[in-house]
């Protein structure tokens, strides 16, 4: 009898179990990061008799987690990457949307500073267009530095961002560290698994994962080590170490991350290696997306700037005098590296030059000691030579040289210095308007041609063009006004001021037109053509009292459509619609990629579910089982108490 009621406890004891297992699925059924658990029971050793074993009820083992390894690390690999691209997606978007604005982008800005030189151009004295002209560039250069504010302002937003995230993440190494510390304590006293710890453990990774990629190995004893980077330990078992963002960047303006080691040892983390989370998306969009934006909005404000004083300098303003700056150029920026050495606290000066050979990339300048190394960091090309003067090399020139200074008392560059060189950071907030009056635009030429009222011929002059100042004002210069006088016995101009000499000329054969120059005086370059007479006159001076003169604004306003920028195969608009369009193409890729990686999340959380997760129509029934079980126990006790009684009364 006793081994009845025995087993009839064991049996009443593992449905009690069941039910209070079952009743806790159901409660955290919701609970995020629960898994399903459920009770391992196993048959008691049996009794052996000589009619046979007969057994001695049910013992539970242990209760256990439905749990698969796998499905859990894909999970948090693929929320890891949902993250990352989330992040991503709603910072380049931002960025999209301020880029390509038909109000506030710079196309319309350009255009109307274009539309301005055009009505210069048709009314080179009017003070109105003048003004226009003026109030046009204010406008433009207005816009560049409102762009490229708000892109430094996007930046400040993620380094923003990047501090809080790694506030998140050193909060979850602890307390995945804390939880560990338990675990281990737990287990090693109960001998059994700590399943609710455990998947508090794995979802504190999985939160994690979501700040930062993350790889994480489970030991024998149950502890977990949680791995970033490369390799970087930032749990092992019940110790956390923490990162912080006072790392070692190129670039001041960076968030820069380092990691805390054994002994408190900061060891910098290059961010190239970092990815996954939001960590990983804020990394991306500020390298990928921002850096190369930025350096592509400057390359259009220096390349402006640069190509139209070039052209404005060949003009003449109201005043007579040849044209000025019309804008400030923004120059380039240099960041000595931190690891420089600070006794020689060598310098490095950067100085624009053909702006056509502009690229939208960085560069970083190394030195061994022996040779310096120029790495344009967009595709890590790299060039090395012995001496500044070597770099870029005159076969890829980037549009820009080098050479060095020094304070005292350093001695010049050391092995081992670095310099990072931007060489199109800071033109759209630096770029400015340099004149202040509407009579300093250079809108006419200043030089203009006159055929003598004494000519008997057909003879004909062009007003000329100028490419340099060289020699310019003529009135100014030595020889003064350039006389060409027709010899109708050798076919020639004499020419007397200027370079002097002759210029052949065949009436017969160059009377549709016949190009000439004189390079040393403002690359002057005109054409005659018809038929002079012996005698015939043209000269070339100063263009005095050229108000109405608009020769040097119709240059000025073809330059919209040249091709100045990229080697010579852009204009200006054009460069900057390519950037609105890469940044708008990858835009559109990271939302593309942003819902595939929503599908392959799903897909991940309900593989895991499909082991892990709580069913509660199945809880339901398990609560049936355990609830008959329960009371067929009952009655097992029940019907051995009776016939126990029944003994006992027998025996009386």
């Amino acid at each position: 009898m006793s081994s009845a009621l025995a087993i009839g406890v064991s049996g009443l004891n593992a449905a009690q179990s069941g039910l209070v297992t079952t009743s806790h699925n159901i409660a955290n059924a919701a609970t995020p990061g629960y898994s399903r658990q459920h009770v391992v029971q196993s048959n008691t050793i049996p009794r052996q008799t000589g009619a046979g074993f007969f057994g001695t009820g049910v013992r539970v083992e242990s209760v256990v987690r439905s749990y698969s390894t796998y499905l859990d690390a894909q999970l948090r690999l693929s929320e890891g990457r949902a993250a990352e691209l989330s992040t991503y997606g709603k910072e380049i978007g931002d960025l999209a949307n301020l880029l390509a604005d038909p109000q506030a982008g710079l196309s319309p800005s350009l255009q109307n500073f274009f539309g301005a030189l055009q009505d210069l151009a048709t009314y080179p004295d009017s003070a109105a267009a003048r003004q226009s002209t003026l109030s046009g560039a204010q406008a433009l250069v207005t816009r560049f530095d409102s762009l490229g504010r708000q892109i430094d302002e996007i930046r400040a937003g993620v380094n923003s961002q990047i501090q809080s995230s790694v506030t998140t993440i050193n909060a979850l190494a602890r307390q995945v560290a804390e939880i560990s510390s338990r675990i281990t304590a737990v287990e090693s006293g109960a001998q059994q698994p700590a399943n609710d710890l455990r998947d508090q453990r794995e979802q504190l990774v999985r939160d994690l994962s979501k700040e930062i990629g993350t790889t994480a190995v489970e030991g024998q004893d149950g502890t977990y080590s949680v791995f970033i980077g490369n390799g970087q330990p930032i749990v092992m078992g019940s110790t956390a170490y923490a990162l912080d963002t006072n790392g070692v960047s190129d670039d001041p303006r960076n968030v820069a991350l380092a990691y805390t080691g054994v002994g408190g040892v900061k060891v910098p983390l290059s961010e190239n290696l970092l990815s996954g989370g939001r960590i990983g998306g804020l990394l991306g969009i500020r390298r990928e997306a921002l850096d190369p934006a930025q350096n592509a909005l400057g390359r259009v404000a220096i390349g402006l700037a640069s190509s139209f004083n070039a052209q404005h300098a060949l003009g003449q303003d109201l005043n007579g005098q040849l044209g000025g700056s019309f804008f400030k150029v923004p120059g380039a920026q240099v960041w000595a590296g931190s690891a420089n050495d600070p006794v020689a606290a060598a310098q490095l000066t950067v100085s624009l030059a053909n702006v056509a050979d502009l690229s939208t990339s960085d560069y970083r300048l190394d030195y061994d000691g022996a040779n310096y190394t120029l790495t344009r960091l967009s595709d890590n090309t790299s060039w090395s030579a012995a001496t500044l003067a070597g770099l870029p090399p005159v076969a890829s020139p980037q549009g820009f040289t080098l050479t060095q200074t020094a304070t005292l008392p350093a001695t010049g560059m050391q092995a081992g210095d670095t310099f990072l060189i931007q060489p199109t950071r800071a033109g759209a907030t630096q770029i400015a308007v340099a004149i202040a009056s509407t009579q300093a635009i250079a809108a006419a030429a200043p030089v203009r041609t006159i055929a003598a009222g004494s000519n008997v011929g057909t003879g004909k002059i062009s007003a000329g063009t100028v490419t340099s100042t060289a020699g310019l004002p003529l009135a100014a210069s030595p020889a003064g006004d350039i006389t060409l006088t027709f010899v109708a016995a050798t076919n020639q101009f004499a020419v007397t001021g200027g370079p002097g000499g002759t210029l052949a000329f065949n009436p017969v054969l160059d009377a549709g037109g016949k190009s000439f120059a004189f390079p040393t005086v403002g690359g002057l370059s005109f054409s005659l053509s018809g038929v002079p007479h012996d005698g015939d006159t043209f000269v070339i001076t100063s263009n005095s009292n050229g108000r109405g003169d608009n020769r040097n604004a119709l240059a000025l306003g073809s330059l919209q459509s040249q091709t100045m920028l990229a080697g010579g195969t852009v204009s200006y608009q054009g460069a900057y619609a390519q950037m609105v369009s890469d940044v708008g193409n990858r835009a559109r890729e990271v939302d593309v990629a942003n819902q595939a990686q929503g599908v392959v999340v799903e897909q991940a959380r309900a593989a895991r579910e499909s082991v892990a997760g709580v069913n509660l129509d199945e809880e339901a029934a398990n609560l049936l089982r355990y609830q008959q079980a329960y009371q067929a126990a009952g009655k097992v006790i029940e019907i051995t108490g009776r016939l126990f009684d029944s003994l006992l009364s027998m025996g009386r």
